[in-house]
């Protein structure tokens, strides 16, 4: 083989890798668009939290810290399993500090998963949980969530269960839909986990931005607590998304296995923002309640907009993203398309929904007129992005 040619591994990535949202993001720049495709906020996060990350660097913990992750945040992570949800974990051997949840969702797979094995996993779906089973050498098996309220088939998803299978995937609340799992959708997860002895594997990472209903992890459903790896983060959480402070906790043989490959990775993350996300998981909870509320004010106002407009908006119950179908305001035109087209004609830029599908055949048919939007911006741009899309038209 020409030493020029893609290695195996680019190539098995090669399917799963999507240009779409640094195009959609250059597109913004270069039209001066209104950038609702990027899922970060535009304003930083507390600025107790700040403070602390600085008094850090300026005290000198500027070198590595252990590679599971400093002490202060691995027991703040403990704590609030314990006080928000009745999850007991061992900081010393049953918590792992990871470089964003990413990082732990690749390390996950890489540790659990053989050449050959089979996850499950919901779409649409973020879009590095393919990768990463690629990575892996894993085999996605999708169950289908169906608008207006992304649910799922019961006996779809026990069908995807095989011989091969290692894990089923949930991430709750959902990115792209918002869609906060039920209680009863969980208990038939942890069901047929427990009665196919296969372990989960959960995306926890907007568990504090929930606007309507309860966030309820899957570990703490019965027989659930020793075969759950749940997967969270600080970013999101704290609108620091650029420090990448992520974590997960489980039974300890889970996390040692995560933990070996995890230290092959990025072996530490910076100890200054461990030191502030652990300060803020230490809040109280009408702190971090706060935080929440702030966003569905903001939900409400574009959605509601959206609505105004024409769209048809499926409102979420968390996360930082809202979900249009475009058939009745653009017919005809692919979520693609309009979204290509959106920065020229209204100046702002949008993701299609389409990418967070499997690609070609039923799955992108299911997202060709579905578009996400992210509001976790200021009001002001909200408000002026709804007012540039009442100019959209044919």
């Amino acid at each position: 083989m020409s030493h020029a040619a893609p290695n195996v591994l680019a190539e098995r990535l090669r399917p799963f890798t999507t240009t779409i949202f640094s195009e959609m993001s250059e597109l913004a720049l270069a039209t001066g668009s209104l950038n609702l495709g990027q899922g970060f906020p535009d304003t930083d996060g507390p600025a107790e939290l700040a403070r602390v990350a600085i008094d850090a660097i300026a005290s000198g913990r500027n070198q590595y810290p252990p590679s599971q992750g400093i002490p202060e945040l691995r027991a703040a992570v403990a704590a609030h399993q314990s006080s928000w949800y009745g999850l007991e974990y061992s900081p010393d051997d049953e918590v792992l500090v990871t470089t964003g949840a990413t990082e732990a969702i690749a390390a996950t797979f890489l540790a659990l998963c053989e050449p050959g094995d089979e996850v499950v996993m919901f779409e649409p779906s973020y879009d590095s949980y393919a990768a990463c089973a690629s990575m892996a050498g894993a085999i996605p098996r999708l169950v289908r969530l169906h608008p207006p309220d992304w649910s799922f088939d019961a006996s779809e998803l026990a069908a995807a269960v095989g011989s091969r299978t290692r894990f089923i995937l949930l991430n709750s609340p959902h990115n792209p839909t918002g869609k906060l799992f039920s209680t009863a959708e969980l208990a038939q997860i942890a069901e047929l986990c427990c009665d196919r002895d296969i372990l989960a594997v959960t995306d926890e990472v907007y568990e504090h931005l929930v606007f309507d209903g309860t966030h309820v992890p899957l570990a703490t459903f019965p027989g659930m607590g020793g075969r759950t790896v749940t997967i969270s983060s600080g970013g999101k959480t704290f609108s620091f998304t650029g420090w990448k402070v992520g974590w997960l906790s489980g039974a300890a043989p889970l996390v040692a296995a995560v933990r070996a490959a995890k230290q092959f990775l990025t072996y530490t993350s910076g100890a200054p923002f461990q030191l502030a996300i652990a300060h803020g998981l230490s809040a109280e909870p009408d702190v971090l309640r706060a935080l929440g509320l702030a966003l569905k004010a903001k939900r409400d106002l574009f959605c509601d907009g959206l609505a105004k407009l024409g769209f048809t908006v499926y409102r979420p119950a968390a996360t930082y993203f809202a979900t249009t179908d475009i058939a009745a305001l653009a017919p005809g035109m692919h979520a693609e398309e309009f979204c290509r087209t959106l920065p020229q004609r209204c100046g702002v830029v949008a993701i299609p929904s389409s990418v967070f599908y499997a690609g070609a055949g039923a799955g992108a048919v299911a997202g060709e007129s579905l578009v996400r939007w992210a509001f976790c911006k200021r009001d002001d741009v909200l408000e002026e992005a709804l007012s540039r899309l009442a100019s959209w038209g044919p």
